[in-house]
């Protein structure tokens, strides 16, 4: 059977944010060449100049915390709209960051098996 929009939707953000916080080069196997990343409003292409940008934020540890997630279907069958929101903790600091991110997921078959990868990622630290 296969999952549902939200299955899918909570197992990739679960997936994404677990190796966000331990190793950003992981990231890569979810990117492809026309993948687009707009980060803070910059915004960058491919996979090489996408994970460039992640692996070098300026901190050493983070922890992203997910408030929600909201998933609809995409233009195309099985693809999928993700809007995050949460907060993280950088390095030392004490009081979290807000955020919000956005994930265009497209299915790719590989050996037979389903797979997502990220289209778009839209990412913003939210200034109360």
């Amino acid at each position: 059977m296969a999952a549902s929009l939200e299955q899918v939707a909570t197992m990739f953000v679960e997936y994404y944010y677990n190796q966000f916080d331990q190793d950003r080069s992981g990231l890569s196997t979810l990117y492809r060449e026309g993948s687009m990343l707009t980060f803070e409003s910059a915004s960058f292409k491919g996979t090489p100049s996408i994970i460039e940008k992640l692996q070098g934020l300026p901190f050493q540890q983070i922890k992203h915390q997910v408030a929600t997630m909201d998933p609809q279907p995409g233009v195309a069958p099985d693809h999928i709209m993700v809007l995050v929101t949460g907060q993280l903790l950088v390095d030392e600091e004490q009081r979290p960051m807000s955020y919000t991110q956005s994930f265009y997921l497209v299915p790719e078959t590989l050996n037979g098996q389903t797979q997502y990868y990220v289209h778009n990622d839209i990412f913003k630290l939210v200034y109360a």
